[in-house]
């Protein structure tokens, strides 16, 4: 089971870092990064392996959301199935 991570807000230091390091405490594996900066504005998708999560995935998303409100951030968590029901043509 994979998850999308979405992260957009004003570009700062150590942002990739704190949201790795959520990540790592809940025992999620991230398989790849994707990230920009368009003068100001950050910008980061995150595809991530979410089978040995050691919380729920309600959990997850709770505590990058709270990481994101810490950093001014808007992040989401979007499970692999939901993201790909979304997208299919």
């Amino acid at each position: 089971m994979r998850a999308v991570v979405t992260v957009i807000g004003k570009d700062k230091v150590g942002i990739l870092a704190q949201i790795s390091a959520v990540c790592a405490e809940c025992n999620v594996n991230i398989n790849d990064v994707n990230q920009s900066v368009m003068q100001d504005l950050f910008t980061m998708v995150m595809l991530c392996d979410i089978r040995e999560m050691n919380v729920s995935f309600k959990e997850l998303s709770d505590k990058l959301s709270k990481k994101g409100n810490e950093l001014g951030l808007s992040i989401h968590v979007t499970h692999e199935d939901i993201f790909n029901s979304m997208h299919r043509i």
